[in-house]
């Protein structure tokens, strides 16, 4: 891999106005067909194999053209101080926002009166209208959410306060400043790391021309594929901290090339055949995360993931082939003046030892100590991950100033709170002999349980579905609700028993509490699947089996870290206010999983790039000791940058108004500084230093059976030694195994 590495890096510096052009016209075809695709006619969220998903696919079939996946909206009414809702006044301001309604916009499906329903509250503060639309949130024209927001002005003149909450306002998230902090802390890291505006300013374009394909290319397919409008986010979020770190670690090995001595084309070429190989088999593990999502087997998830996957897949071809491309353009301008000073000193005998070193030897002098602060340290953080309770957040998680929180509120407080999630019982009674009966019982059965309120059972035209709407007594996303769908549903179990009618649980809540178990149960075998994989990834490149072995324990402990800090700041509210929650609730049932696979893909970067130092080091004649302080002299600067790059890249989505980007972004910020300064830059160093030569053992009959990917350049460098005017010798065999 190495020496075809090498010849691309070669012929890419040398064809760089061609490889340039094609990058460019790559990015003019995908910006045009973002900008001149239809958008995204929906945002579908199914989960098959579900009950919930099954009563859903059940309407659609028994009641056709009644729109059961359609947008909703709740117009809520308070009355002002003193009065009620049903003042002649008020009462014939909503009556008239009714009509209003039905006629403002034709994908309205039904409008239902406050007053006809009784949706008022026994106090009489407090009335609501339900609008139901026969089109998804998403395929809302601007029109009909205009006329959704006017609805309510006259009244509020009037003095009573309108809230709008449901899906129907439901719009793409907004990250706010999100990527421009992340890209302005990233240029300033890069200008400390490499002392040149050059050498900083590459990786950014070259990453925001990968990001800017990527995102793109996935709004242009967004109405074809059905792609969320969460997904070009997350792949922004990924593809952007991958693309920077990848260039970074290009650009950097090619100044140590230039610092050597070398010319630039060649230069180019050992960059992109030593680290290129590591950006390669680094990508792989971050694709191989990604696309594992695909276990899950939810939709959404699995586009989500594809979609990221492809984003760091452009990454990897942009490092491999625009960057050298880029270096071509910019000379020795790479090199600054403390880059050149630097590399005189060190070669010259004086040379101070830099941070990294320091820091290596002092590891290798308290291993167990380092070793038990770093374990006993994202063990004690990890402890609230133990009271991690998952679910979807809903309209109480948006912030306090948004009409859809105020309108929760307010329907908490008049009403109470398991009106703003109600559940929705479907009971089919085609295989019953009496299916009224059959419903009817259903309806007691709920009551029972203890409810705050069940709706009578309302059949369809053809007589053979009922649906019974059940109003829980707790809100959504409490415990108190998820144990009223499971005794709903265990009730079921026994009508079906005695008079053959199937009763099945559904609406928002229900789906959510399925989506979080199906999140549970798919848990265990994806982490299975990815770290399986990935540890023989690892194996092929480090030749070992306790350093893959420790790299997967080490990441499993910096994730279990992280979960127990998102437990700590968005259920316990620790911290809250810092990161803007507003309300604490259960942990958003993807969020770890998808943490998972992006943290584990990420870590794994920083486990290749530092440790294939070492072993190199060890390979060409150094004690491990040794080895690890080389490793570190070498590798530590550049991981400490790639770091912190992404972790200002994820704290920059902290400000997104949606909690699901708020969340995620937070995650991944915390679960990179773990992994990266605790796990490899503290754990890892002091682990191998205790096993020392055992580390790097494998057993003969293994590595005879493993093929040699040459990740380290060994081919590459003896190929250059024997090949007239090439540089060889010992020293220049040195540098060219460096990763």
């Amino acid at each position: 891999m190495a020496t075809f590495l090498y010849k691309l890096g070669r012929l890419t510096f040398r064809r760089r106005r061609f490889v340039a052009l094609i990058w460019v016209a790559l990015l003019a075809v995908a910006g045009i067909g973002a900008a001149t695709a239809p958008a995204a006619t929906s945002s579908s969220f199914s989960i098959p194999g579900t009950e919930a998903q099954r009563a859903f696919d059940l309407l659609e079939q028994r009641n056709p053209g009644t729109s059961a996946d359609g947008a909703t909206a709740r117009v809520v009414f308070k009355a002002p101080e003193g009065e009620k809702v049903t003042d002649p006044a008020n009462k014939s301001e909503i009556t008239g926002i009714v009509k209003e309604l039905e006629t403002g916009s034709k994908q309205i499906a039904s409008v239902a009166d406050p007053f006809a329903t009784q949706a008022v509250s026994q106090n009489g503060s407090t009335a609501y209208i339900s609008v139901s639309y026969q089109v998804s949130s998403m395929e809302l024209t601007d029109a009909t959410r205009e006329s959704l927001e006017d609805a309510g002005k006259d009244a509020r003149k009037s003095g009573m306060q309108v809230e709008i909450g449901g899906d129907a306002l439901q719009v793409m998230p907004h990250t706010g400043t999100a990527e421009i902090i992340g890209v302005v802390i990233a240029a300033i890291v890069l200008v400390i790391t490499f002392g040149s505006l050059v050498a900083a300013g590459l990786p950014l374009v070259t990453a925001l021309v990968g990001v800017g394909i990527g995102v793109s290319t996935i709004t242009a397919l967004a109405s074809v594929l059905d792609l969320g409008s969460t997904t070009s986010i997350l792949a922004m979020m990924i593809g952007l901290a991958v693309g920077i770190d990848y260039a970074l670690f290009i650009v950097s090995r090619y100044r140590a090339e230039l610092a050597e001595g070398r010319e630039r084309e060649e230069a180019a070429g050992r960059a992109v055949g030593t680290a290129g190989s590591a950006v390669v088999f680094a990508g792989l593990t971050v694709v191989i995360a990604l696309v594992g999502l695909a276990v899950v087997n939810i939709p959404m998830l699995t586009k989500m993931g594809f979609a990221a996957a492809g984003t760091v897949a452009i990454a990897v071809l942009i490092a491999l082939t625009l960057v050298p491309a880029a270096l071509g353009f910019a000379g020795k301008r790479v090199m600054g003046r403390k880059a050149r000073k630097a590399a005189e000193a060190e070669k010259s005998s004086e040379a101070k030892p830099n941070m990294g070193t320091r820091w290596a030897r002092f590891v290798l002098r308290k291993p167990v100590w380092v070793m038990l602060v770093g374990v006993l340290g994202l063990g004690i953080i990890a402890v609230p991950a133990a009271s991690l309770e998952m679910g979807l957040p809903d309209d109480g998680a948006q912030p306090k100033s948004t009409t859809q929180r105020q309108a929760y509120d307010m329907l908490s407080d008049g009403f109470g709170p398991g009106f703003n999630g109600p559940l929705l019982v479907v009971v089919d009674t085609k295989n019953s002999s009496d299916g009224k009966a059959a419903a009817d019982r259903v309806s007691e059965e709920i009551e029972a349980i203890g409810v705050g309120a069940v709706i009578p059972p309302a059949f369809n035209k053809a007589g053979d579905t009922a649906t019974i709407t059940v109003i829980p007594k707790d809100r959504p996303s409490s415990h108190a609700t998820e144990e009223v769908v499971h005794s709903i549903r265990d009730a079921g179990a026994d009508v079906k028993s005695d008079t053959g009618a199937e009763v099945l649980v559904t609406g928002a809540t229900a789906m959510n509490i399925d989506f979080s178990q199906k999140m549970n149960d798919a848990l265990l075998p994806y982490l299975a699947l990815v770290v399986g994989l990935a540890f023989l990834l690892l194996m092929l490149v480090f030749r070992s089996i306790l350093v893959p072995l420790k790299a997967a324990l080490g990441f499993l402990l910096s994730v279990v870290a992280a979960l127990g800090a998102v437990v700590a700041v968005f259920q316990w509210g620790w911290l809250g206010s810092l990161f803007g929650v507003e309300q604490t609730g259960p942990i958003m049932s993807m969020m770890p999983i998808f943490m998972v696979g992006v943290v584990f893909g990420l870590a794994m970067d920083y486990e290749v790039f530092l440790v294939t130092r070492m072993r190199e080091a060890y390979v060409h004649g150094e004690s491990p000791g040794q080895a690890i302080v080389t490793g570190f002299k070498h590798g530590a600067r550049v991981v400490t940058a790639a770091a912190v790059i992404m972790m200002a890249v994820f704290s920059g989505f902290i400000g997104s108004s949606e909690q699901m980007i708020k969340m995620i972004g937070f995650s991944l910020a915390i679960a990179v500084f773990f992994d990266a300064f605790v796990v490899r830059m503290a754990i890892v160093p002091a682990v191998l230093a205790l096993l020392g030569k055992k580390a790097w053992w494998l057993p003969r009959w293994l590595d005879r059976a493993l093929p040699n990917v040459d990740v380290e350049g060994e081919k590459l460098q003896k190929q250059l030694t024997v090949e007239p005017g090439s540089e060889g010798g010992e020293s220049g065999e040195r540098e060219l195994v460096r990763v």
